[in-house]
């Protein structure tokens, strides 16, 4: 396959294509869209999973501005469909609306910003003065290409931009939202939501509403945010989250197509490891969808490391789990590889959000943090989910390392993980009792929950070593399971197995007791020989034990 280059970040259809960028083929979208029989259809998918180029890919083929629009489709699967589908192309006016661009610090600017999108869009289509439209019509055009519409003005701008092509055309129009949610949850980040939601609500209601000038209306977005909230004015409204099968295939990266990407990069022998970073996501009943930004930018870097996080706005999610101590208990059995089940509400209702858990694992799900593994009960909306890939699980690192920082403020965290990787290990165990006197003076620990407090501890520590290692948990090795594993990226470095044990009984079992047991355990489950078996040779293995607020290390020779 020849093809010019990848084009990272390039989300415009039509530059993609003519400059040959490499370009995984998802035109069969068109068809799932015309299909379609909702008037007006969301589809909600993780950022940077292709929807803004999907939405640009409709505008090529649909708008019937677009010269030599065939050319840009040449060869791609849409064209070899029926005429019904075919027929299509080029037939409709169309208005392609983002509002990526509106996540800004207030209302005021958010009006500002929003004045700006429609006077480029007014002025794209400014060959509609030349057509016999009313004086009252040709003051308002004339006000939305200079930015100096009032705000009911700008409310109804769509409907009238619709209604213009309409009759200049005399055929209706097709209408393309894309990030339809950046201003919402901007105005909830930022304190402005009240006033936000009151303008969105009466825009979209007058957009949608009676509006006999649109076709057909696709909007997308990163959350499916509640009716009520913001589409109460829609008729034929349908939403298609990360759990539907419709449009399952029409984002991200499947394995099918995956296989390709491999084969087109030669990057066979890296397969496993690209596995490992990027797959996981599942979409209806589609399993093994790859984040197509994280595979671009590793195909141009010929690096593993987190792409997609750094590039996303955490923000909602960060503030959705700061106060929640179930979250946070459930979080660090994610961290632990574990699988959990949670009530997932994917209709977002943004006010209150942290305080409601159905809508905070709901939110995860649909913004790509977590995957469903399996429909517990879908009457009561229950599912088991897991984090989906080793991205995705720098991300929780990082809120754990958050919340870790916070509670032991003022401790030296890298001087800490310094002296273990460079085995000074009387140091480490020195400075790290002193980091558990502190840590824990915050906390109750329990006998029942104080084996996974432990773990999450560790792990919350051992987060700082994530640009030189592999930090792993609970995952099979030999004949058992080992509680954490640091895995260098490069095979001469120092490893690390970590097993923890926890006094059973308080009163009666001794901390020597309890290293005693530990070390058994590492011996007797061989551990280690997962890394020996790939090549890592300075391998030290390390107990744990703890009884309430004390604590114990010992190396296993």
């Amino acid at each position: 396959m020849e093809f010019n280059g990848i084009g990272i970040g390039e989300s415009d259809f039509k530059s993609l294509r003519i400059k040959n960028n490499y370009f995984i083929d998802k035109t069969m979208y068109i068809k799932d869209i015309i299909d379609n029989q909702s008037k007006v259809i969301l589809v909600t998918r993780p950022r940077r999973f292709g929807k803004t180029l999907n939405m640009s890919m409709l505008r090529y083929f649909f708008d019937c501005n677009i010269k030599n629009s065939k050319e840009l489709f040449e060869g791609l699967k849409i064209m070899k469909q029926e005429e019904k589908y075919t027929s299509k192309l080029g037939t409709y006016p169309c208005i392609y609306l983002t509002l990526k661009d509106l996540n800004v610090s207030s209302y005021e600017y958010m009006l500002m910003q929003m004045k700006t999108v429609m006077m480029e869009i007014f002025f794209e289509k400014r060959y509609l003065l030349e057509s016999e439209i009313s004086e009252g019509e040709r003051e308002i055009y004339n006000k939305m290409m200079a930015a100096k519409v009032n705000e009911m003005e700008l409310i109804n701008s769509v409907k009238i931009l619709s209604k213009m092509l309409y009759n200049y055309h005399n055929k209706p129009v097709m209408l393309f939202i894309d990030e339809y949610d950046v201003p919402i949850q901007a105005a909830y980040v930022k304190g402005y939501y009240e006033k936000a939601i009151e303008f969105l609500k009466t825009f979209y209601g007058t957009t949608f509403k009676d509006n006999q000038y649109l076709e057909k209306t696709v909007l997308t977005g990163v959350s499916r945010v509640a009716k009520e909230s913001i589409f109460s004015g829609a008729n034929n409204f349908k939403v298609f989250t990360v759990l539907d099968n419709e449009f399952a295939d029409d984002f991200g990266i499947t394995s099918e197509e995956m296989d390709k990407v491999i084969k087109d990069f030669n990057v066979k022998d890296e397969k496993d490891e690209i596995k490992k970073w990027y797959d996981g996501y599942r979409i209806g009943n589609v399993e093994g969808i790859y984040n197509p930004w994280s595979i671009l930018n590793y195909l141009t870097d010929k690096e593993l490391k987190p792409y997609w996080v750094n590039t996303s706005s955490n923000d909602l999610i960060k503030l959705t789990l700061k106060n929640s101590v179930t979250i946070k208990e459930k979080m660090e059995k994610l961290l632990k590889d574990e699988e959990i089940e949670v009530p997932i509400n994917l209709e977002t209702i943004i006010v209150g959000i942290e305080e409601n858990e159905d809508n905070i694992w709901g939110l995860m799900l649909g913004t790509g943090y977590l995957k469903v593994v399996e429909v517990v009960n879908l009457a009561e909306g229950i599912y088991k989910v897991k984090i989906p890939n080793y991205e995705i699980k720098t991300l929780f690192q990082d809120i754990v390392r958050d919340w870790f920082r916070n509670k032991v403020q003022g401790n030296d965290l890298r001087s800490i993980l310094k002296d273990l990787v460079e085995l000074n290990l009387d140091e480490f165990q020195m400075k790290f009792r002193v980091l558990v006197r502190e840590m824990f003076s915050y906390m109750d620990v329990g006998e029942n929950t104080a084996e996974n407090f432990y773990h999450a501890f560790v792990l919350g520590m051992l987060v700082g070593l994530r640009d030189t290692y592999y930090v792993n948990s609970n995952r099979e090795s030999g004949f058992g399971r080992y509680d954490i594993m640091l895995e260098p990226h490069d095979k001469n470095g120092n490893s690390f197995i970590i097993e923890f044990k926890v006094a059973n009984n308080f009163e009666d079992e001794t901390i020597d007791e309890v290293i005693e047991s530990a070390k058994k355990q590492i011996e007797e489950k061989g551990y280690e020989s997962n890394l020996r078996e790939r090549g890592f040779n300075n391998i030290t293995k390390m107990v744990f034990a703890f009884k309430g607020k004390e604590c114990k290390m010992e190396v296993v020779k």
